[in-house]
């Protein structure tokens, strides 16, 4: 039930009156942020995503990085077209193992190669998230907040007859880590410590308070 149904939240009710964006295409994101209250229409970034890896310290780094040029690029396209947004919600989610950045499969062997690696072992799922509104303060400049959220995966011992299954059923091509823990993947998943909904792919109570920071009351 979206949370708006259940909290008469003064900040909450006030943003649905607005125009709020999420830049992206996601099923999974557009369902928890449906789930938290926001109404939003959806403009997909069309940021590239080419960023050299090499450049960034950390995966954190990266996803950050990745977010905020992802809204940016929403935002500014809107503001161009004389359509300029209340509010841009943008997201970038990655698996890193063995101090590696794990995006989407390239490829269904791409993606067993992910899976078998990923076998029996812990890796890190982290989602970044920014928020970008239109200035208060008289500039040019666009008000902008950026987070991240990290969330601990444990995975199953997978055979590879499991794994070449499991890939066969196309799910895992559209998701980072090769895997979509909403869905048939959870049972490849032995334990998760941190936000689960960050492994779907949106950290819905961080979302819900950078959100509330962003443009309501604390």
């Amino acid at each position: 039930m979206p949370v708006q149904q259940v909290l008469n939240v003064k900040w909450l009710n006030a943003l649905n009156t607005k125009n709020v964006v999420l830049a992206s295409s996601s099923p999974r994101r557009k369902d928890i942020l449906s789930q938290l209250g926001i109404k939003y229409t959806v403009v997909p970034s069309t940021f590239p995503e080419t960023l050299d890896k090499s450049l960034f310290s950390h995966p954190s780094e990266y996803v950050k990085t990745n977010a905020l040029e992802k809204a940016r690029e929403v935002y500014d396209r809107l503001k161009a077209a004389g359509e300029t947004p209340d509010l841009v919600i943008g997201a970038d989610t990655v698996v890193s193992h063995n101090s590696k950045i794990l995006e989407k499969p390239r490829s269904e062997q791409d993606a067993i190669d992910m899976l078998t690696d990923l076998s029996g072992s812990t890796h890190m799922v982290y989602t970044g998230v920014t928020l970008i509104a239109p200035p208060t303060d008289g500039s040019d400049t666009p008000r902008i907040l950026t987070d991240v959220e990290g969330t601990e995966v444990r995975m199953q011992e997978l055979t590879q007859d499991l794994i070449r299954a499991y890939v066969e059923t196309k799910e895992p091509m559209d998701k980072a880590g090769a895997y979509g823990y909403q869905t048939t993947g959870s049972l490849l998943v032995k334990g998760i410590n941190g936000c689960s909904w960050n492994v779907i792919g949106l950290p819905a109570s961080k979302v819900f308070f950078m959100v509330q920071d962003f443009v309501g009351e604390k």
